[in-house]
């Protein structure tokens, strides 16, 4: 197979976030060939890096974890600037707010400027969640569920692989066709475009609910990296201050998620709704 391929852009800035590194669901193997084939001068990284909830249960750490962690401080070690924004699966970090370890700054929360001078908050979004602050125990519950849906979808995937088919995501679906999910989904969106909006922000990008996202609610950007377990996306920021979201992408014909080789290849995912990427 022929890997030539032209040199990867490098961006001003790329935010990552619900790696989930851990977990049997996490996507190491395609993040790692992302950050091997894309650089930028500040790298975010959103949230629910590591999953402390399911560690706690069971150890699925394999090489490919540990890789995506050494790839993360070699990329600090030659200059890319490093800020670890932790979310609630990766709670155990937050104490350390405010410290830098390895090159890695932990933050609660960061301020990010474009390059075209916006104000952007950068925070992980679990604060803005009722359920994990009003009643943890179903966030954990809604955790499980998960978990058990996305090993329902493995094994679906397989067949339609299989049979040459594309991949389907069950958990995807049931966000945008279940009315309460989208209700969910929507308030959350506007929930943090309003504290963005209330303390003078331009915008606000976060991660927490596995949706990528930019688009613009009441005059306000919101923007949302996605997750590495599903959707395999990242939120990028070119030289001129532009935003987009960049999906990886795998053989075609071959679904992402299960594909033994990784391929450097990412697209934009164009944004809905007014244009944020440019305003």
């Amino acid at each position: 197979m022929n890997r030539d391929f032209a040199p990867p852009p490098r961006y001003r800035t790329l935010w990552i976030s619900d790696v989930h590194l851990g977990t049997r669901g996490c996507r190491a193997e395609q993040l790692l060939d992302f950050l091997r084939h894309h650089d930028a001068d500040t790298l975010y990284l959103v949230g629910d890096i590591v999953d402390g909830w399911q560690l706690k249960k069971s150890w699925q750490w394999k090489q490919s974890h540990n890789d995506v962690v050494q790839k993360v401080l070699r990329k600090a070690r030659k200059g890319t600037r490093v800020v670890y924004v932790p979310g609630n699966h990766d709670e155990a970090a937050r104490p350390y707010c405010g410290l830098d370890f390895g090159g890695i700054a932990i933050r609660a929360e960061a301020e990010h400027r474009t390059a075209d001078g916006r104000r952007l908050l950068v925070t992980h979004g679990d604060a803005f969640d009722g359920v994990i602050q009003y009643a943890k125990w179903l966030a954990y519950l809604g955790d499980s569920l998960y978990t058990a849906i996305l090993e329902l979808n493995r094994g679906f995937n397989w067949c339609r692989m299989k049979l040459g088919l594309p991949y389907w995501s069950l958990s995807q679906y049931l966000k945008h066709k279940v009315k309460n999910a989208a209700n969910f989904i929507g308030q959350f969106e506007a929930v943090l475009a309003d504290e963005a909006r209330r303390r003078g922000f331009d915008g606000v990008v976060c991660g927490h609910i596995h949706k990528a996202e930019i688009r613009d609610v009441d005059g306000v950007l919101y923007a949302n990296c996605g997750d590495w377990v599903e959707s395999l996306t990242a939120l990028a920021e070119h030289a001129d201050g532009r935003l987009e979201i960049l999906a990886w992408t795998a053989q075609p014909g071959r679904a992402p998620h299960d594909s033994d080789e990784a391929l450097p290849l990412a697209e934009p995912v164009a944004a809905k709704g007014k244009t944020a990427c440019a305003s």
